[in-house]
């Protein structure tokens, strides 16, 4: 006799978070006492800034906030959300085109369940953030993967989406600084890729989360802000986690046409209702305040990002780029695989993350969770110390 499944179909094939489950693998050997060192959360390991803080405990003893607040967020917030955009990005929107979602993730959530009917395409370049294509399908869509290597920068070319267009293209999904791969766009290839979708109608979904982290020469653009014509049909995603070092507060946002951030509030309403009133006013505290402490952090990230390039590259037979924005590395191993290990054959890069971690007790994420086998990625948002031992490890493991 066999049973129905206890768990829907749907939810049955999500696959887990790769890297919080290397995170918290990690973190779990170090409660134990073991010397791992993690590279695989996408976190900043600063405080948040004190000034957020004070305003938090401000906003914990101030009874409006122990109450229920509007769905979508609340106005101040929503305001400074808007004139934060318009500051950061150069693209100019109203509060009512502004959704307050609990932390970036809720964000791109709501924005596939809003756009996306069963059957609809979304052009995915790959390696891609490995919650993108669990949302797009847990909509009802189909990602289409456009694979990019360090050949061409980790940068997807209108050819390509031109190619991958079909009739059923429903949204493309861009992000500029690159989670994994820490490529930036340049602005005029920002434009060109906009320009292309507006002509075919196809929606952008563009995720700014990492607009304040670049290096070097490499700058953030908005492709709204360039291509003003697009905004009926693009939505922005951010959030303060990354850029102010508030990835457990669980705030972020998307801005859209008005119909569309009216409907995702709506969903948003039958699921989460506001988020919690305490982070909102940090979160104003955020985006209302100056970048003097944003602009520490990146440098630092800089520095890092450096060290670990020249670390990584020094490996005989591994290729990395140098990262030109967000906080990771994204080497190539696939010159190294096919070796034994440790007594182990190891064959791709997710086995190469498990050994890594029982032989020399270093955590990285393997490439296939980013649709990129062969390539892991490393985070160096983590002390200087234990960046350059984690990567001699890995380095005197592998040679």
């Amino acid at each position: 006799m066999t049973s129905e499944p206890r768990v829907s179909r749907r939810i049955a094939a999500i696959a887990e978070s790769a890297t919080l489950a290397v995170d918290a693998k990690a973190k779990a050997l170090q409660a134990a006492g073991e010397p791992v060192i993690g590279f695989g959360a996408g976190e900043p390991d600063f405080p948040t800034p004190a000034h957020i803080v004070e305003a938090a405990v401000a906003a914990c003893r101030d009874p409006a906030n122990h109450r229920y607040s509007p769905t979508a967020g609340l106005p101040d917030l929503r305001a400074a959300i808007a004139t934060k955009t318009a500051r950061d990005s150069g693209y100019a929107c109203e509060a009512a085109q502004v959704l307050v979602t609990n932390g970036g993730k809720h964000a791109v959530y709501n924005t596939f369940q809003t756009l996306l009917d069963p059957g609809d395409e979304v052009l995915l370049p790959a390696p891609y953030w490995t919650t993108y294509p669990e949302a797009i399908a847990l909509a009802g869509g189909q990602p289409v993967v456009l694979p990019t290597t360090e050949d061409t920068g980790f940068r997807v070319t209108v050819d390509q989406l031109e190619a991958a267009r079909s009739t059923n293209t429903k949204a493309l999904l861009f992000v500029s600084p690159s989670n994994p791969t820490g490529a930036v766009y340049p602005p005029s290839q920002v434009e060109e890729i906009g320009r292309w979708a507006l002509e075919h109608g196809i929606w952008v979904v563009t995720d700014e989360i990492y607009e304040h982290l670049t290096f070097g020469e490499h700058r953030f653009t908005s492709m709204p802000a360039l291509v003003p014509d697009l905004a009926q049909t693009c939505v922005v995603l951010n959030g303060v986690a990354k850029t102010y070092a508030m990835t457990g507060w669980r705030v972020g946002w998307m801005i859209g046409p008005r119909d569309v951030i009216g409907a995702a509030t709506n969903l948003q309403s039958q699921s989460t209702s506001n988020v919690a009133n305490v982070s909102q006013r940090a979160a104003l505290a955020a985006v209302s305040g100056d970048l003097v402490a944003i602009s520490e952090m990146r440098h630092a990230f800089e520095r890092r990002g450096k060290a670990m390039h020249s670390l990584l590259a020094g490996i005989p037979g591994v290729e990395c780029l140098e990262p030109q924005g967000a906080f990771y590395c994204f080497p190539n191993f696939e010159a190294i695989l096919d070796r034994e290990y440790g007594g182990r054959k190891v064959t791709t890069t997710t086995e190469l993350a498990e050994v890594l971690l029982d032989e020399v007790k270093v955590a990285i994420v393997p490439g296939e969770a980013f649709g990129a086998p062969g390539y892991a990625r490393l985070s160096f948002a983590l002390g200087d110390d234990d960046l350059g031992e984690g990567v001699r490890r890995i380095a005197d493991f592998l040679c």
